[in-house]
């Protein structure tokens, strides 16, 4: 039976993501701070903002739990046609 690799990300690659994140998120919420308005528009942008980023939170968490269920599909799907090649006597003769 043959195993697929497990596919990881690197601790780099983690720490390049949460960086880019983070950065991306404050230069967003200062900019919004110093806009040149009053403080309702900015309280409105801020919490689109807040909306923005928890949607972007669900919507990549629904594609990983999607990339999960479909992995975890085929490797039943590998299981159950290994069990049946394993089973499968070619030279039995039907009785």
């Amino acid at each position: 039976m043959t195993s697929t690799p497990v596919r990881k990300p690197t601790t780099a690659f983690f720490v390049q993501a949460a960086l880019s994140f983070g950065l991306s998120l404050f230069a967003a919420a200062a900019a919004i701070a110093y806009l040149p308005a009053g403080a309702w528009i900015r309280a409105f942008l801020a919490l689109s903002l807040l909306y923005v980023v928890t949607s972007a939170f669900t919507l990549a968490k629904c594609i990983r739990d999607n990339q999960e269920t479909s992995e975890v599909v085929s490797r039943v799907d590998q299981a159950r046609l290994d069990k049946l090649l394993s089973e499968h006597d070619p030279y039995k003769v039907p009785s």
